[in-house]
């Protein structure tokens, strides 16, 4: 919506009327209906009164417009008086209960799920954006008119942007084509998914507009003849093979020519297709015999025909696409629907009002929409942040997407790239979080495998697998992503919680003071002077580094009436350690300067938002740490029994011999360790170095790979490496990794 501005009244000659809405809507409303959008007009004309548009008119034009809009979709009349008054809540000081007092409770709902969240603060622009978008959505999911209204309101906004400066309008460009574009595409409103990104287009890439259209222009004068001479071809073609049919030629959106040119690289003298055909028949089995009639005319392109009848897109869309050879060899593309496929091609779910029909069709493009808004609800019931929300449905928003099959037969539709665990969480979540690998077409794939349309997948799952952070690497869908999400940080906490525990334990000890045995009340003054609701909140904030563990101890003693110095007298006795098992999960983290492993000496670090960090105590970067936050430094040791293998750096040099890297993969597999990475570089001609990342089981079992490997007759040196990230070496060589997919 453009903020509405208070200046004087310019002398001016127009006046604003609302005859054409008050024409369009009495075409199929009652007049009492159309009675209520009057009074609507005249209370929005009322609340805008003074208010001016940037362009100069009165603000209640753009109302009108946007109602105008609607009453083509022939929406009811409660979404006409929203469309009227869907900026009186924001600019204008009126108050919800006023429209529920004059216009009924449904109106103020409609009214309010269209209001910007203007009173509350935010602390960027990119966080109002997305606590708006939040709001707005979940309205929708409770009435799917708040977004056909809003809709029509962006629309009516980006055709009239232009007395905008650069900057706000490539802003607002940018918003149209990542949100408002992909939700009218999602509903199945094509005519407006096109001319939103043509709009948005032209805003945001003005000279690139221009010059494509200068170019298209000049192009169409040429390409006239072979338009002409294909569309009497195929009406000749279609007339002999005696089928009735409304055939229309077609230029492609300039935004779609510039995407084609984007994508695969073109100039746009390469981009053929800038013309389609549509051929509308009576019925579904016509549609197949026009299909046939024109692949005789023409020679269809392989690989170029698409049946969206038999399997309809997700928004409902429905037709036949087919790609043939047309004369001088110009690629030709033709869609062959019937008539209500083309109605709801064009208009999607606002054909729910606009045809009020009981056809197969119409249900189905409802039945759709109902799934896309459930899967808002899902994804808005695991996300608590307004920006990771917004996150999760731009990619659910997509437009593309591929149609895969589970052993039932059952066709679900997913983003497009989306993997066997984006297939799992579509299933259920439960399946998803216990997702081990997959057959997909028979054949056992792993989790990241990318699915293709047509793809047969079976989920195999494991009662105690659970999700891994490393899914979030290739998953697609935002159910898939915000499910992953809610349980690690529901594990994460639970982990926080039993490291803060740890860490205040070891805290108190130091003054012969047991955390099980605090009083409640002092608990409660702990909590009180900690400004925190729960003990779990107060230990996951010292387990996440958010606290120091000292300093809460400081505040029991002092609860307890005791000396606050008596934690710094020399007299105490030393804290002990924390034992590190290995299988703490994300709140005890390695560091990646000098990966510690069992065996090396050890010291913990809470950092501040992700918990304790284990360097070696003859780590540099951990010595520089101490000096200037040792009130962060904990003690800690392995546990005697650790309960995983960890990762360590090897370097390598070897003689460049014939079977040299084998014998050395084979060595290490005999001896125990697994490898995770391995790259090399050139020494010379006549060595390599190698750069290998193993798992070992402490710093004993390395001592013995290493002897192993010093013994093979190719090898000339090899030591243990600190503090590199792998890959730095040169080219990578990829190895099987014993742990699945992370």
């Amino acid at each position: 919506m453009h903020a509405a501005q208070e200046k004087p009244e310019p002398n001016r000659n127009d006046i604003v009327s609302i005859s054409k809405l008050i024409e369009l809507t009495s075409g199929y409303l009652p007049e009492a209906e159309v009675q209520r959008v009057r009074d609507a007009y005249r209370f929005a004309d009322q609340a805008h009164l003074g208010q001016f548009r940037a362009t100069g008119e009165p603000y209640i034009t753009h109302p009108i417009a946007v109602a105008e809009l609607c009453a083509h979709w022939q929406l009811d009349s409660q979404a006409i008086q929203a469309a009227l008054m869907h900026d009186t809540l924001e600019d204008c000081g009126v108050t919800k209960e006023e429209l529920i007092d004059q216009f009924g409770s449904q109106v103020a709902e409609l009214v309010d799920g269209l209001s910007k969240l203007d009173k509350m603060e935010f602390s960027s622009r990119e966080e109002a954006q997305a606590e708006n978008f939040r709001k707005m959505l979940l309205a929708m999911a409770r009435d799917l008119r708040v977004i056909l209204v809003k809709l029509a309101d962006r629309l009516h906004n980006m055709r009239t942007l232009g007395i905008m400066n650069a900057t706000k309008k490539r802003r607002i460009a940018l918003e149209t084509t990542d949100i408002y574009a992909p939700i009218a595409h999602r509903l199945g409103l094509n005519e407006i998914y096109r001319e939103l990104l043509d709009l948005s287009f032209k805003h945001g890439n003005p000279f690139r507009y221009a010059t494509l259209q200068k170019a298209v222009l000049a192009a169409r004068g040429n390409r006239r003849e072979v338009v002409s001479k294909i569309l009497t071809a195929v009406q000749e073609c279609l007339e002999q093979n005696q089928i009735s049919c409304e055939v229309k030629g077609r230029e492609k959106a300039l935004y779609g020519i510039y995407r084609k040119m984007i994508d695969k690289r073109l100039s746009f003298s390469q981009v053929l297709d800038v013309y389609g055909f549509r051929v509308v028949v009576k019925d579904v089995p016509t549609c197949y015999m026009a299909m046939g009639a024109l692949h005789q005319l023409f020679k269809p392109v392989p690989g170029k025909f698409k049946d969206y009848i038999a399997i309809a897109k997700v928004n409902g869309y429905q037709s036949l696409h087919t790609t043939l050879i047309g004369p001088y060899g110009t690629p030709v593309e033709f869609q062959i629907r019937t008539a209500d496929m083309h109605q709801i091609a064009e208009k999607g779910v606002a054909a729910h009002w606009l045809y009020k029909t009981e056809s197969d069709g119409l249900n189905k493009v409802q039945t759709q929409t109902h799934r896309l808004l459930q899967s808002l609800l899902d994804i808005q019931s695991q996300t608590g942040d307004s920006a990771e929300f917004l996150e999760h449905i731009k990619v659910d928003l997509f437009p593309d997407a591929v149609y895969v099959f589970t052993p039932n037969g059952k066709i679900m539709a997913l983003p497009r790239g989306a993997t066997v665990v984006d297939f799992a969480y579509a299933v259920h979540t439960d399946v998803g979080n216990q997702c081990v690998a997959a057959r997909v077409n028979q054949i056992i794939e792993p989790l990241r495998t990318a699915l293709k349309s047509g793809d047969v997948v079976e989920i195999i799952t494991a009662p105690h697998s659970r999700p891994n952070p490393v899914w979030l690497g290739f998953v697609r869908s935002g159910k898939a992503r915000s499910e992953i999400r809610h349980y690690l940080k529901s594990m994460n906490l639970e982990e926080t919680v039993r490291l803060g525990t740890r860490l205040l334990t070891q805290a108190l000890e130091a003054d012969e003071i047991a955390l099980e045995n605090l009083p409640n009340a002092i608990w409660d003054k702990l909590l009180k002077d900690s400004q925190v609701g729960t003990r779990e909140e107060l230990l996951a904030d010292i387990g996440a580094g958010r606290r120091v563990a000292p300093v809460v101890a400081r505040r029991v003693l002092i609860a307890m009436g005791k000396s606050e110095t008596r934690l710094d007298a020399p007299e105490l006795k030393e804290r002990a350690p924390i034992l590190i098992h290995g299988g703490e999960g994300m709140s005890v983290q390695r560091a990646s300067c000098c990966m510690p492993i069992p065996g090396d000496r050890i010291v913990g670090y809470v950092r501040k938002g992700t918990g304790l960090i284990i360097h070696t105590d003859e780590c540099e970067t951990a010595r520089k740490q101490i000096r200037r936050e040792p009130e962060r430094w904990t003690d800690v040791q392995w546990s005697p029994e650790t309960s995983r293998p960890f990762e360590v750096n090897i370097d390598l040099q070897a003689l460049n011999e014939k079977g040299a890297l084998a014998t050395i993969a084979a060595t290490l597999s005999d001896a125990g360790a697994n490898i995770n990475n391995l790259s090399m570089s050139d020494e010379t001609p006549y060595r390599k170095l190698l750069h290998i990342t193993i798992q070992v089981q402490d710093r004993i079992h390395l001592a013995k790979v290493l002897m192993a490997l010093r013994r093979i007759e190719y090898v000339e040196r090899v030591t243990r490496v600190k503090g590199r990230q792998f890959g730095k070496g040169g080219p990578t060589i990829r190895l099987p990794i014993t742990s699945a997919d992370g």
